[in-house]
């Protein structure tokens, strides 16, 4: 049973009024709360949210956040972008008032079983492989979390039977109290928002808080072949385990050219390697952890395979945008953190030209020196973090990868673009935010797919000058 929360006439304070905050609001406001909502920009940027939010009846705040409006409430929800060391929301838990996440509110609203799933990369093609999986079995399935759409804007879909699939992330996870997944999935766990957090420690617990509050009668799945993740799996829950080099006791694993769940002492064949379509080693990882999650859900094993072989990949993860001039182009703007670029590098044999670059997030670019040097030809560099990518990756490369200064995306696609030779490949995966030039990542991705689809009529009319 799930620890209810009556909103009616209770003071409900939402900080940040972006996507998730702006649902928050919305939603408590819907349900008789009182409710005030802050935030640091100013209103003329938040114009439209700002006159849905007042129609709905909640008090706004445009400018930074008062103090004292903390301290005179009966909750409050910060919206994931809001670091849990903002002073008023110390203060606030100094004073023992509720602090919860958007997915702790909406996860004691929710009906049916609720799936989360974390990691510092591959969340969102877990997710979303999951949840397809599950369309295509015939389950009904709601996908949602930091995917895209908030879960608190799908609650009033769920009914008993729905399974809902949440993208979680360490911001949400710092600041549950109760929320307790029946199945909780932990990918892995590699250096991410170390400028948020402070340190990898910090970082890993909040992943971790996933588990916290799980029972004996819940699950929880976990890659076995992560050295982090294992120290972080769970006592209470049933564990089971994914694993792509070994054999586990209880989960899935790779046997020969098959995945297979064993449980109990038994195996069974889930799908083939063969029915995987995504490129790269990490999303045979990423196939592992949904395939387990489906078949614990209940899927049969052909259902599972069908589902896999029928997913058609996710938007900005190693996304095919072009081949333009006999030079391929992929898009991994997701690629947000130095191991989800390092694995983005990884499932190419050789000759890239790799894009860098962006808001740095506290971490060592070092870890890529070794990959670039045996697979690319150049690396282009953009963003804030260009100058710090450039002085770690020099002393670590001696000049065996030419690394340029391109400044901005344009500039990166131009100069690959003319660089690249017939049979290469021009690989966007940042290692690094996206916050210093685009709105996000999404944003990120779009404007690196425009551009090089403006690079077909210049290779189209360069051709015909040549001939």
């Amino acid at each position: 049973m799930r620890p209810g929360i009556e909103l009616e006439g209770k003071r409900v304070l939402v900080v940040g009024v972006a996507r998730t905050g702006a649902a928050t609001a919305l939603f408590c406001a819907a349900r008789g709360a009182r409710v005030t909502a802050t935030e640091e920009r100013g209103e003329a940027a938040l114009a439209e949210a700002a006159r849905t939010l007042r129609d709905a009846g909640c008090a706004l705040e445009f400018g930074g956040h008062s103090n004292d409006i903390f301290l005179a409430q009966d909750l409050i929800v910060p919206s994931p972008g809001v670091p849990a060391s903002l002073p008023g929301l110390v203060a606030a838990r100094a004073a023992h008032i509720p602090v919860w996440s958007e997915i702790e509110l909406a996860w004691r609203f929710l009906r049916g079983r609720f799936v989360a799933i974390t990691g510092s990369n591959g969340k969102t093609t877990t997710t979303s492989l999951v949840g397809h999986i599950l369309e295509t079995s015939g389950m009904p399935v709601i996908v949602a979390g930091n995917i895209g759409t908030p879960v608190i804007s799908r609650v009033q879909d769920s009914t008993e039977k729905t399974i809902t699939v949440a993208e979680v992330s360490s911001f949400q996870l710092e600041v549950i109290d109760s929320l307790r997944p029946d199945i909780a999935v932990l990918l892995n766990l590699t250096p991410d928002h170390i400028d948020r957090h402070g340190s990898f420690e910090s970082y890993a617990r909040a992943k971790a808080r996933i588990f916290e509050n799980q029972t004996e009668r819940d699950v929880a799945v976990v890659n076995a072949d992560d050295a982090e993740s294992t120290q972080y799996a769970p006592e209470k829950p049933q564990i089971y385990w994914f694993s792509r080099t070994k054999r586990v006791a209880s989960g899935a694993f790779v046997q020969g050219d098959q995945i297979v769940f064993r449980r109990d002492g038994q195996d069974v064949p889930l799908l083939s390697l063969a029915d995987i379509r995504l490129r790269g080693q990490h999303n045979v990882e990423n196939v592992l952890a949904a395939a387990t999650t489906a078949f614990l859900l209940g899927v049969e094993p052909a259902a599972i395979a069908q589902g896999v072989r029928t997913f058609p990949g996710v938007e900005h993860r190693i996304e095919f945008v072009a081949r333009i001039g006999g030079v391929d182009f992929f898009n991994d703007s997701k690629a947000t953190n130095v191991d989800a670029a390092a694995k983005a590098i990884e499932a190419f044999n050789g000759g890239l030209l790799v894009i860098l670059g962006g808001k740095d997030k506290g971490s060592s670019y070092a870890p890529l020196a070794e990959l670039l040097r045996q697979r690319a030809r150049q690396a282009f560099l953009i963003g804030a973090a260009a100058q710090k990518i450039e002085s770690e990756l020099s002393a670590e490369l001696s000049g065996a990868v030419p690394l340029t200064q391109a400044g901005t995306l344009d500039r990166a696609v131009t100069l690959a673009f003319e660089r690249a030779q017939p049979g290469d490949t021009v690989l966007l995966a940042p290692a690094c935010a996206s916050f210093d030039q685009f709105e996000n990542y999404e944003h990120r991705g779009r404007v690196f797919k425009q551009l090089v689809r403006a690079l077909a009529p210049q290779a189209t009319s360069a051709a015909a000058q040549r001939n």
